[in-house]
């Protein structure tokens, strides 16, 4: 283990952390709050930080364990770090709400214990929403670009952050990916910003909506989230965009290459725009007696739809009042979540695509014993390595929704409540049903349960294996 290595990665993170909050610190300077909630924390990550960032001078040597063990570090360490400022602020309960609110804003969940955020200072909006943004496209992703000064390959960082079962580099150097990435990230949320300030939403509120949407994170600073805007045009223009952030970013990079059928021949692309229009289309059919015109329940559809599948999670209805057919496929959708490469959760399109095809391979297997099939994705073979990994993952994500639950269900609320409560934060989702449904908090739960939620959802962020890497006692031997 090279720890002096992993000291001085984690140390450079925490500097970027520190320097992010200087954002909502400006923007608590301009609307004339409180300041030392955000110099406080700042001072803190600049003492943790900068000492194993500038002092260590470790060996270069770099391997995937250490990898995912950073990951699963670094981001620990940054929700703690980053709950400071609300904690600080005095506005919440206790040091676990904190924790619970910046890691669903970090792993872009969007599960909350707040009862009403309308009153909160503007800058601790803005950190609330900003979080979603860093922690969309991954602050290792970003974070890396400044690593390639160390002298290191970061590709094992990107491997363990970046969602999906397959990580494939744009260009040839780790650090140049992350800064197109980040291009095209920065450029499609400065389109949003711009089109829902067309629509007549608020400077503020178009940022901070935006930033929930690039991370597909849904913190909203209204209580009743989008839904409190009345804005049709608006909700069209988020429809758009949850969607737009939920496809697989190599796909826009093939797109400005002008490879456009190397991009539309994507597999997993075409099975999540075909879910989600099946999914439109039946939800439509499930609630229009519910609507006094088609067009209106077409777009809450359309919107829902979008903003569950993409794991945004914000809600335009309250979706827990439809039909128990529009209830359950919605959490069907929070299950299958967005593409690979995308800032989106779930256990992926791609995921599921390779599992689909691999039952088809077995049961083609027992009706022809001798035939040799191979399962492909956009016309390539996948390794037997990569189902073997696929099918792991998908054991670790059900076993620990089952396991979560059972703790999640001391608290004793109904099933539906338990239950949608773990898988929306495992897939990072952030609303589910009933108690913790569109109009609900997750306030009611126990010290413990926000605990365990919140370990859902980081392990489900980092796709599983870094958090459990984290807490593996063979990660932490020197050998």
């Amino acid at each position: 283990m090279n720890v002096k290595l992993i000291a001085r990665i984690t140390g450079v993170t925490l500097l970027v952390e520190a320097g992010a909050l200087l954002l909502p610190m400006a923007v608590a300077l301009y609307y004339g709050e409180a300041l030392s909630p955000f110099l406080i924390t700042i001072c803190l990550l600049l003492a943790a930080g900068l000492g194993p960032s500038l002092l260590l001078r470790p060996q270069r040597q770099f391997f995937t364990r250490e990898g995912f063990f950073t990951v699963g570090l670094i981001w620990v360490l940054m929700s703690l770090f980053g709950a400071l400022p609300f904690w600080l602020s005095g506005q919440f309960g206790s040091y676990v709400d904190c924790f619970f609110e910046c890691v669903s804003g970090f792993t872009t969940t969007g599960s909350s214990i707040l009862q009403a955020v309308e009153g909160l200072p503007r800058g601790l909006l803005f950190w609330r929403s900003f979080t979603h943004w860093l922690g969309g496209m991954g602050v290792l992703v970003f974070t890396t670009a400044i690593l390639s000064s160390l002298g290191f390959s970061s590709n094992f960082l990107i491997r363990a952050e970046s969602p999906g079962p397959v990580k494939s580099k744009l260009v040839p150097r780790a650090s140049q990916s992350s800064k197109i990435l980040y291009t095209i990230y920065l450029a499609l949320t400065v389109i949003q910003v711009i089109l829902l300030r067309l629509t007549g939403m608020p400077w503020f509120d178009s940022l901070v909506n935006s930033f929930g949407t690039a991370g597909t994170g849904g913190f909203s600073v209204r209580n009743t989230s989008i839904g409190a805007y009345g804005n049709p045009a608006a909700e069209i223009v988020m429809t758009v965009f949850m969607l737009l952030f939920s496809v697989n970013f190599a796909v826009y990079f093939l797109l400005l290459c002008g490879k456009l059928r190397q991009a539309l021949r994507s597999d997993e692309l075409r099975f999540f725009l075909g879910v989600v229009a099946i999914s439109i289309a039946a939800i439509t059919i499930n609630i229009a007696p519910g609507f006094s015109n088609l067009g209106d329940a077409v777009r809450a559809a359309a919107f829902q739809v979008a903003s569950i599948i993409s794991t945004s999670g914000f809600s335009s209805v309250d979706f827990d009042l439809w039909p128990e057919f529009s209830r359950m496929l919605l959490v069907v959708l929070m299950l299958v979540g967005a593409c690979a490469g995308s800032t989106g959760g779930g256990i992926k399109c791609s995921r599921i695509l390779l599992l689909l095809r691999s039952a088809r391979r077995e049961i083609h297997s027992i009706i022809h014993p001798r035939s040799v099939s191979v399962v492909r994705l956009d016309g390539e073979p996948v390794s037997e390595t990569a189902l073997r990994s696929t099918h792991c993952y998908f054991i670790i994500y059900l076993f620990t929704i089952f396991v979560a639950a059972l703790i999640v269900g001391l608290d004793d609320f109904s099933f539906g409540t338990t239950f949608t409560a773990v898988v929306t934060c495992i897939s990072n989702v952030g609303p589910g049903l009933e108690t913790v449904g569109p109009m609900g908090n997750f306030s009611g739960f126990s010290a413990l349960s926000k605990l365990v939620l919140s370990f859902c959802m980081i392990a489900g962020r980092l796709e599983m294996f870094p958090i459990f890497v984290l807490f593996s006692r063979n990660a932490w031997k020197k050998s």
